[in-house]
């Protein structure tokens, strides 16, 4: 084997022992479909807020080094012909299905019907803190591993997803290509982050909760904040609301 190609996953085993050590929830089963793997599920599963009507989507922040051993996340463009966030960059997800044991299924079943991604291609390495959307949406962040990304092919469904890409994960901690919005909710300012992405002759903008998830998840990654003032949103956290 080549000693790069080793050393690469060295980087991505040491990567995926210290996500599932620092995370602060509880272990559980993942799912059948994936063998050995253990999971950090999120400690507000169950919480709803009274008086309130509520809904639960899980994403999946699948990550795999490139070459270089670089970090990369996979993303995907919404159909333009969708009733909500038509045409936007996405992480792979949705909405919970009744069906669904807990996040990690939600996560992997859409990342199945949306790009084709089999669960068992997947380990998921942990459940991170959930996100709320303005309309009370819990979104939930599923952190998995592709390990051998040539092993097999993306397929978009053209029904939900116009294109798949893949996106530098440390792209969003640089100033590089990035602009911001000032917002306001309630009388409380924020800041909303774009990020310019180019593939080929196509310009991906990562933006919004998206772009929210994947500051803080490089982050943590990393271990160091953006080289820009984040100033999130206050309703994406619980405490702030």
């Amino acid at each position: 084997m080549n000693s790069d190609i080793l050393r690469r996953s060295e980087n991505l085993v040491k990567l995926t022992q210290r996500l599932r050590h620092e995370s602060r929830n509880h272990n559980v089963d993942a799912s059948d479909n994936i063998k050995d793997s253990r999971i950090q599920q999120s400690a507000a599963e169950s919480i709803p807020r009274e008086g309130v009507k509520s809904s639960r989507a899980a994403v999946l922040i699948c990550l795999f080094e490139d070459e270089k051993g670089d970090l990369r996340v996979i993303l995907t463009k919404r159909s333009s012909t969708l009733s909500s966030h038509s045409g936007e960059v996405a992480l792979p997800g949705g909405k919970r299905d009744e069906k669904d044991a807990n996040d990690v299924a939600t996560a992997l079943r859409e990342a199945h019907e949306e790009i084709g991604l089999n669960p068992s291609n997947v380990e998921v390495v942990t459940v991170l803190e959930p996100f709320y959307t303005k309309i009370n949406i819990t979104v939930v962040p599923v952190v998995g591993v592709i390990w051998d990304k040539k092993a097999f092919n993306l397929v978009p469904n053209v029904a939900e997803v116009e294109s798949i890409f893949d996106a530098p994960l440390e792209m969003f901690l640089k100033d590089e290509n990035r602009r911001q919005e000032e917002r306001e909710w309630k009388g409380y300012k924020y800041l909303l982050h774009f990020f310019d992405h180019q593939v080929e002759n196509e310009l991906y903008v990562i933006w919004a909760l998206t772009a929210g998830i994947l500051i803080k998840f490089a982050s943590f990654v990393y271990q160091r904040p953006p080289a820009f003032e984040e100033h999130r949103p206050v309703f994406w956290s619980r405490s702030n609301r």
